[in-house]
């Protein structure tokens, strides 16, 4: 794991758009090492915005809006130095992000398949500093998502997270299906999430304002102990599979079984952008141009 390294550059016109806050409060981690399969090639930097922005792009934008002060950006290691161009392509991080960058297939017994997302940001564990907030580099989450967080942030005690919810309808796309995170709700309070396969718009098992995760939480450095307990125990259990996973709603959960860890709901009007496929690029630029 590389260590941390100081910009030396001004923030480009990208991040400028977006003035941070004075306040330090929070790191940001990217899970960015996902292999992107189905995509059928590096989707964490597909241009997407309107100034051939990838998402990881906006994520960073919108959480320095929101306080971030520091990010770790969780790669692989044949993707790390094309992450590392695209930032110095449009002009590099500004100087007051500290950034590191961490490779997830440098930690833990090796194999081609990443084991998970629960494990990149574990992976991460020595690099993060204090709260943070985790997001996926491929998904556009919104800014006012990550505002959401970072406010209910400073009161989170240290066996408790925060997860940023969103509307099912605001997340679904126009034509097709799609498995999405249900979360059971008691107040603020997380009951549970169960995943759900086949929703699409005509579906009409749940309302339009079901609240869904799309994996935007809110941490406490404590998690990431749980976290290396947990995936102990996973090894035991698969750690002979090529393809099984340690991901982080099923670690959540696993920890909320046990009492040891309260997962509160923070909710959003954002409409969530992703991509799955090929296809999905124009329907995604299109839909972020319009913003």
């Amino acid at each position: 794991m590389s260590s941390p390294q100081p910009n030396k550059k001004s923030a480009p016109g990208w991040l400028r758009l977006r003035p941070a806050k004075k306040k330090a409060m929070f790191t940001l981690v990217v899970m960015a090492a996902g292999l992107g399969s189905r995509f059928g090639g590096t989707k964490q930097l597909a241009q997407v915005g309107p100034n051939d922005e990838a998402f990881l792009d906006f994520a960073i934008a919108d959480a320095r809006a929101a306080g971030a002060s520091r990010v770790v950006l969780i790669v692989r290691s044949d993707i790390e130095a094309d992450v590392q161009r695209h930032f110095e392509g449009r002009g590099g991080l500004p100087d007051d992000l500290h950034v590191a960058y961490v490779r997830q297939d440098a930690h833990g017994p090796s194999r081609p398949k990443p084991w998970g997302t629960a494990h990149a940001l574990l992976s991460a564990a020595e690099a993060v500093i204090g709260p943070f907030m985790v997001c996926n580099a491929d998904d556009y989450y919104g800014p006012t998502a990550y505002a959401a967080l970072a406010q209910a942030m400073p009161t989170m005690a240290d066996n408790e997270a925060w997860l940023c919810g969103y509307r099912l309808d605001h997340t679904l796309p126009a034509e097709g299906t799609v498995t999405r995170g249900v979360c059971q709700i008691d107040g603020d309070r997380l009951v549970g999430i169960v995943e759900q396969e086949g929703i699409s718009r005509a579906d009409k098992a749940f309302s339009e304002g079901t609240i869904v995760s799309m994996n935007l939480w809110a941490f406490s450095p404590m998690f990431l102990d749980m976290l290396q307990e947990g995936f102990g125990r996973f090894l035991e259990e698969h750690g002979g599979s090529p393809s099984a996973e340690y991901l982080l709603p099923h670690a959540v959960a696993s920890e909320m079984e046990k009492g040891a860890l309260t997962v509160r709901v923070v909710t959003t009007d954002e409409t969530w952008i992703g991509v799955t496929n090929p296809d999905d690029l124009q329907i995604a630029r299109t839909a972020l141009k319009s913003r």
